[in-house]
């Protein structure tokens, strides 16, 4: 039994220690107070190739930000630095406070995160997929139950996530990062290789998680499903920050344009 890639969940033998805060309704003093995610001057450098220069951004409870760029434009990289997976310099906080520099600290912290390649166990059932970061709390069984619902999953719930469609299986990745109950959660890439019907539900079920006051910080290459859903877009190439603002101001930036398609700014 193993894992299609090593998953950010905790281990079922730590989860009752590590359970997040519960989702809460976004009040308007929390969306006034402190960014749940606060990113300050982020470098993270291999070598002697800088990766992520200079990079800083925030994200509010109740907010989707998407965070796009060109392929190698450092997008995944900031990912992996507030998941404490590589070495930064800068500054990274969540709800105002230091963000752990290890993967052990996120759940504690209310932080969730699916990856490219879902990182699911292929031989267990969707069912026990989504129990690994929960399991052990008292509670966990409706929680899975309710989060395999509210995704759709529960006619599938009993049959391993290798059979399973695609379209399922980033399910199933979705709802294992949801069953925490994160107040941020960090999407790579999630309407990858998705229909439009499914990349519809997935842009619903964003838009619920934040209702309920979690903030998203979203890495997608599939422009019209971020200009529909983001409330704020950071643009990055070559590890910088190029361009921010609404879905709005980005279509229109001609420095996106440049990033993009190799058309020449002229601001």
């Amino acid at each position: 039994m193993s894992p299609e890639d090593p998953p950010l969940a905790e281990p079922p033998a730590e989860a009752a220690e590590t359970r997040s805060p519960g989702a809460v309704v976004v009040t308007a003093a929390e969306a006034s107070a402190s960014p749940r995610l606060a990113i300050e001057a982020l470098t993270v450098s291999f070598g002697g190739l800088t990766a992520v220069d200079g990079v800083s951004f925030d994200v509010r409870a109740g907010e989707i930000v998407a965070l796009i760029g060109p392929n190698g434009a450092g997008k995944t990289t900031v990912f992996n630095a507030v998941c404490g997976l590589v070495r930064r310099s800068g500054s990274i906080s969540i709800d105002g406070a230091p963000a752990p520099r290890r993967t052990a600290g996120l759940t504690a912290r209310g932080v969730s995160r699916t990856l490219q390649g879902l990182g699911l166990f292929s031989g267990l059932t969707a069912r026990e997929n989504v129990l690994v970061p929960v399991a052990g709390e008292r509670d966990a069984s409706a929680r899975v139950a309710a989060q395999l619902d509210a995704l759709g999953l529960t006619a599938v719930a009993d049959v391993p996530v290798a059979a399973l469609a695609y379209p399922d299986r980033k399910r199933v990745a979705l709802a294992r990062a949801l069953v925490t109950e994160p107040r941020l959660l960090l999407l790579d890439e999630p309407a990858g290789g998705l229909g439009a019907d499914d990349i519809d539900a997935l842009a619903g079920i964003v838009r619920g998680a934040t209702g309920a006051g979690c903030a998203v910080l979203l890495v997608e290459h599939h422009v019209d499903f971020v200009m529909g859903l983001a409330d704020h877009i950071v643009v990055l190439d070559f590890g910088r920050v190029i361009a921010r603002g609404t879905p709005a101001e980005i279509r229109i930036d001609p420095r996106v344009e440049e990033a993009y398609l190799g058309v020449k700014a002229t601001a």
